[in-house]
């Protein structure tokens, strides 16, 4: 199993350990962890989930009146040779 593949099972396993509800899926270039966040989430259980996604290349949380809460993370497939080496809070 790839490296990426690895560190996003381990991100994903944390997050379910939690008691999130997680989804992996491969991608071009990257392999993506997903899992909606419940409303109420005590304290601990966020810093256990800092703690996961900080592991991967890039995360985010998307919020919507509609669709609640999604947690995202994104482990890159290789690594990026230049220009694109933002961490976790690097957007484009």
């Amino acid at each position: 199993m790839p490296a990426s593949e690895v560190s996003a099972e381990a991100i994903a396993a944390r997050l379910s350990a939690v008691g999130l509800a997680t989804r992996v899926e491969e991608r071009d270039g990257c392999t993506a962890i997903e899992a909606e966040v419940p409303e109420p989430l005590s304290a601990d259980s966020w810093r256990e989930v800092l703690e996961a996604v900080a592991q991967a290349d890039r995360f985010g949380l998307l919020a919507t009146r509609s669709n609640g809460r999604t947690l995202w993370a994104v482990v890159r497939k290789t690594v990026p040779t230049t220009g694109d080496v933002g961490g976790p809070g690097h957007q484009r």
